[in-house]
């Protein structure tokens, strides 16, 4: 195979999605990998000049070539999993983490680094060099002999393991089918029910197919009259990948090993554990400022979810018949008390968003108030049903990206924002690299010939995710490492997601992004009320929910002790912490740890309690729009403008906490993310 004919080698322009096989992906590490290395050899010469631009145009060019490269095939993993691509990715991942660990802790390398003159670069140069000699002691760089030797092996093994399980808990994930009978299916919305007989009969079997994704899931779980249907569901939900199910898919193991490896790397470089090495790259301070943190909100809204749980116990004894409802009946319950106080249900307001439709509202809000144009565009893609589009100010391309909206089979569940390439002045030929973005969602297919129907929590993932692929595409910062999402600190890099949520839950965005599926009418005025009513809606249960998950977290990395830990304790210390925030009892079957990806193979690992750290920031300058408003309620261009260059074209060029306060005049407060979710009144009784 030549290079011309492998299609991970070819750098002119767009990934060639459609063309990449299994077979691509080994030839393609080998020639990469040969380049890095010799580019690396290049610049750690002794005779090599400790210049940021030499350095950059030799050994950077290079391992960006390899990083979009390998980004291209971890991407494809993620969306399109065959057995053939799983192999190949797992055969040449342990090179590759072997290479960036490699490449991160070469003290000759480090040397280099350390003899550049701060004074001889410009501001974005002198960020992304401060973030590469912190990078370098933390990749451990300073480390000698045999802890060097363990450090290197600790992080190949982390990615293995990481890998299994998010394999594993793919693959429990799509293990699961339950074929209904129509009778077992009363209450059910008629969308999800076709849905279900098209799965069943592309399977060949009759009835009706129910799933553990969340489309299929979701729904049943909400509106199912059946108990013992819900039931079934939930406990298989909840025990994926762990020893209640299949065998061969438990993830408990990987569990505690990947818990010891990352204790094992603090220690190596000179930390208590894992939660006090995490800290180093976020805003916060410490560990015990995250966890302080933490408990802090919980006790504020203890209160709210205690009220919440009241509720849902006496609706579900005076209006459902339930005198003692189990964990599978509370989001029947809820949809029903939700149904019944505010008198509208997710599936009515469903009807009005319509995928087509949401995403020509989402573009308009984004060119209105970031002042650009969103265009169709052409790419080879992974999948019929991915879209390109490119995004353009006064006429000049700023940055393209891939929308992929449904789930299907071998699809990661849930949804993120991945960069294809990074907006970087290219040091080999001095043009301007413009950034891509990856935006996966899961949502349902459309059926009957109809379009895809979004729920309402669609929308705002929609919103959310497009919030992060701005946050990447609209950087105007020229220097790669600290461009768009790059460099900034991780528990701040969810602003620009959080930030966009708010939009759906204005009139004037809502109503030119609805249209009903089968009439063409727009969202009505009264069912708009009547979701703003109910936008608070358990808003304490799912705050004291998502404080459960980051507290669990950091606690885990902080004071789980990996070396001295036995079986059982990581679900001891989740009873534990359930006991401290949660008003909800969760059942002792439950292994939520088991498919808990976001720290054990997506980037989360003490990071977690990052979606409430930046929802003060996200909500706060949100406030700056609702404090500029016009008349009618639409947002300012001038405050638009003012958040656009403060935070989105800022990137990580410099600290997450300077750009907010060029925004908002100073440091953010906690008031508005209090007033967003309606835990801002006096403590309820």
């Amino acid at each position: 195979m030549t290079p011309m004919t492998n299609p991970l080698l070819d750098f002119t322009d767009l990934p060639l999605f459609d063309k990449i096989k299994p077979e691509h992906v080994a030839p393609a590490v080998d020639m990469l990998l040969a380049d890095a290395d010799a580019a690396l050899e290049t610049v750690t010469a002794p005779a090599f000049p400790a210049d940021w631009l030499a350095i950059s145009k030799v050994l950077d060019v290079s391992s960006e070539r390899f990083s979009r490269a390998w980004g291209a095939v971890g991407h494809l993993n993620a969306v399109a999993d065959t057995p053939e691509l799983r192999a190949a990715y797992n055969e040449a991942m342990p090179r590759v983490t072997a290479f960036w660990t490699r490449l991160g802790s070469d003290e000759r390398l480090y040397a280099k680094y350390k003899a550049i003159d701060p004074a001889t670069l410009n501001p974005e140069q002198r960020q992304a060099h401060k973030y590469a000699v912190r990078n370098f002691v933390l990749g451990g760089a300073e480390l000698q002999g045999a802890a060097k030797e363990r450090f290197a092996a600790i992080q190949e093994r982390q990615a293995e393991l990481s890998q299994k399980f998010s394999e594993n808990a793919l693959d429990a994930t799509d293990a699961f089918a339950y074929y209904a009978q129509a009778e077992e299916l009363d209450g059910v919305p008629d969308d999800v029910i076709s849905a279900a007989r098209a799965a069943a009969e592309a399977d060949g079997k009759p009835g009706y197919k129910l799933t553990l994704k969340m489309p299929s899931y979701l729904p049943v779980m909400q509106f199912a009259k059946s108990s013992a249907l819900r039931e079934k569901l939930y406990r298989a939900y909840v025990t994926r990948a762990s020893e209640l199910g299949d065998p061969a898919l438990d993830n408990t193991a990987l569990i505690i090993e990947i818990l010891a490896l990352r204790e094992e790397e603090s220690k190596l470089l000179g930390y208590k554990n894992f939660g006090e090495l995490s800290v180093v790259t976020k805003m916060a301070d410490s560990a015990d400022q995250v966890i302080q943190f933490l408990r802090d909100l919980a006790v504020k809204a203890k209160p709210y979810g205690a009220r919440d749980v009241a509720d849902l116990r006496a609706f579900a004894s005076e209006a459902v018949g339930l005198q003692d409802p189990q964990p599978w009946d509370w989001s029947y319950v809820g949809e029903k008390l939700k149904e019944a106080r505010y008198a509208y249900s997710e599936q009515e307001v469903k009807q009005y968003f319509t995928a087509p439709k949401v995403m020509a509202g989402l573009f308009k809000i984004v060119e209105t108030l970031f002042e650009v144009t969103i265009r169709r565009d052409s790419a080879p893609v992974w999948h019929p049903t991915v879209e390109f589009y490119r995004i353009e100010r006064a006429g000049q391309k700023v940055g393209q990206f891939y929308l992929d909206p449904s789930a299907r089979a071998g699809k990661r569940g849930g949804a993120w924002m991945d960069d294809v390439r990074a907006r970087w002045l290219r040091p080999d030929d001095g043009t301007l690299q413009t950034p891509i973005a990856q935006l996966v969602c899961n949502f349902a297919e459309g059926v009957d010939g109809k379009p895809p129907l979004l729920t309402h929590d669609d929308v705002t993932t929609l919103f959310h995710e497009f919030g992060h692929g701005l946050h990447h595409m609209l950087t105007q910062i020229n220097e790669r490492d600290v461009s768009g999402i790059s460099g900034v600190e991780w528990d701040a890099v969810e602003l620009p997601s959080q930030f966009m949520e708010n939009f759906c839950w204005e009139w004037d965005v809502l109503r030119n992004m609805t249209s009903h599926v089968d009439t063409g009418e727009p969202l009505p005025r009264a069912l708009f009320d009547k979701m703003t009513a109910a936008k608070n809606f358990q808003s304490g249960l799912q705050t004291l929910r998502q404080i459960e998950f980051s507290l669990f977290d950091m606690l885990l990395h902080t004071e789980y002790g990996a070396a001295t830990a036995q079986p059982g304790d990581v679900l001891a210390l989740l009873n534990q912490v359930r006991t401290e925030v949660a008003v909800m009892p969760s059942p002792i079957f439950s292994r939520t740890p088991n498919t808990f990806s976001h720290i054990f193979s997506g980037g989360y690992a003490a990071g977690y309690y990052s979606y409430k750290w930046a929802e003060v920031l996200s909500a706060d300058a949100y406030a700056a729009f609702e404090e500029t408003a016009g008349a009618n309620g639409e947002p300012s261009i001038e405050t638009g403008r003012k958040y656009r260059q403060a935070i989105l074209e800022a990137g990580g060029s410099r600290s997450a906490m300077e750009s907010f306060k060029a925004f908002r005049g100073r440091e953010p407060q906690l008031d508005a993310l209090l007033r967003h979710q309606g835990m801002a009144e006096a403590e309820p009784a």
